[in-house]
């Protein structure tokens, strides 16, 4: 792993600039907070649902997260799998058409910066009584999904339950377990399950970019840490339980006729065309008979090819958005980035549309009528959530590009490796080896796919800015 450190005490180096420049929502409002604080000084109210509390569910989230959506319990089942899902239930905390109902809409999700949240519900719920913190009896939404042998699903259900949760593990600590052979006995099942889910996403023609996540990090005495984190095998894994509650989700709302999914159109013929002549320029062999997906999953990452390969390959990708409905079926029903319907409904403590997904599915499931006032909020959703999407992506490039000029700002004019990503007659986006920094490259003629050295030319804190040249 990759890293940098600036380390400093100074007061300015926070992120409030972006707080102001994004006018990023700071107290919730009187009426929103009372509302929160009254459910829960009331006592949640459970009303008649399964007691599930036997089942030893456990979460894996980042380390320090407090903000737990997910409890998952994988169980060998005859020659299949059952798989148990405990998603936090935000349906019985905000009242629909109250004051915290609004102010969520109003947020769409929790944003991450790196010196502190902007949640999207008060934390005496997203980190208090609706997460699904070890030890603590929560009311949560239940999806169990019995598979075949195959790793696909033969039966669903969902409905509400109350569960607790007996351990809060974070990735790298189930990760050193795996290598130990000491997997909690609720998780023994998650490396077979997890391989056949990731098997069948490349049948399905499912688009993976193993690009490299930038992180920040604190230092622990007032700096910032750059580093790169790579996703380990517990992460996929886990994500795939995700991912397939999501797609079981979706087809409950297209058999029923209504609901929202995340979709995402299939790429063009000439946005594949061009990845192809990319790859052949690169010199990474791409069969004809092999679709994008196993292509891309079969290069190694390591390499300064398969990075800018992974970079190109984002044209694939674009276009996603949400698309609710209500009767007539949409236009487009898939994600092409998974090669399946899909929806949200796993992430409902820090992201709004689960919520509403979630609750379609419960009323579909009971044989319900979905509510009004659900129907209502349904066509609201895709404008609410692509604007929260849009302002989150902003907010995480603002607090990275702040960070990488932190770093360098006493480092212009020293030269590092770096490597070419994209490139255009005169400039390139590069990728910075060490710290790992991504930037704008002047040069002509920069080699796409190969290592140059790169001169640091500025580095602006006050502009959030880096640039280098090639030397």
């Amino acid at each position: 792993m990759a890293s940098t450190v600036i380390r400093t005490g100074r007061a300015e180096l926070d992120f409030d600039g972006i707080r102001d420049e994004f006018v990023l929502p700071q107290e919730f409002p009187a009426a929103a907070l009372a509302e929160a604080e009254q459910v829960v000084s009331g006592g949640v109210p459970l009303g008649d649902r399964e007691d599930a509390t036997s089942l030893p569910l456990v979460t894996i989230d980042p380390p320090g997260a407090k903000d737990l959506d997910q409890a998952l319990l994988v169980q060998r089942r005859g020659d299949g799998f059952r798989v148990h899902y405990a998603i936090a239930d935000l349906g019985v905390f905000v009242v629909p058409g109250g004051a915290l109902d609004a102010e969520v809409r109003r947020r769409g999700q929790t944003l991450y910066l790196p010196d502190g949240n902007v949640p999207l519900h008060p934390t005496v719920l997203s980190e208090g009584a609706a997460s699904l913190l070890p030890d603590q009896t929560v009311p949560c939404v239940l999806w169990t999904l019995d598979c075949d042998a195959e790793g696909e699903p033969r039966d669903v259900r969902v409905r509400r339950a109350v569960v607790r949760s007996r351990a809060r593990f974070d990735y790298e600590t189930v990760q050193a377990a795996l290598a130990a052979d000491e997997l909690h006995p609720s998780l023994a099942a998650l490396p077979d399950f997890g391989r056949l889910r990731r098997g069948l996403a490349l049948d399905r023609g499912a688009v993976e970019l193993q690009l490299p996540e930038q992180e920040i990090e604190p230092t622990g005495d007032g700096g910032w840490r750059l580093t790169l984190r790579p996703r380990n095998e517990i992460e996929a894994w886990n994500a795939e339980i995700s991912l397939l509650t999501g797609m079981c989700a979706a087809r409950i709302m297209l058999d029923a006729g209504i609901g929202v999914l995340r979709t995402l159109p299939a790429p063009d013929s000439d946005a594949i065309d061009a990845l192809r002549r990319t790859a052949a320029a690169l010199g990474s062999p791409w069969p004809q008979d092999v679709g994008p997906a196993r292509f891309l999953a079969g290069l190694d990452p390591a390499r300064p090819e398969s990075l800018a390969l992974f970079v190109d390959a984002t044209r694939l990708l674009r276009g996603a958005g949400y698309t609710a409905f209500d009767g007539t079926p949409p236009e487009i029903t898939s994600h092409a980035g998974l090669g399946a319907p899909y929806a949200h409904v796993t992430a409902p403590l820090r992201r709004l549309v689960d919520r509403f997904a979630t609750e379609v599915c419960l009323a579909v499931s009971a044989g319900e009528e979905v509510p009004d006032w659900l129907r209502a909020a349904l066509p609201e959703l895709p404008s609410l959530m692509g604007t929260s999407d849009s302002l989150a992506s902003k907010v995480d490039r603002a607090c990275l590009d702040q960070v990488e000029a932190w770093v360098l700002a006493d480092r212009v004019g020293q030269e590092f490796d770096a490597v070419v990503l994209r490139a255009d007659a005169s400039a390139a986006d590069v990728f910075v080896v060490e710290p790992p920094v991504m930037g704008r490259c002047a040069g002509e003629d920069l080699p796409e796919g190969e290592q140059i050295r790169a001169r640091l030319t500025s580095a602006d804190p006050e502009a959030r800015k880096v640039s280098f040249e090639r030397v």
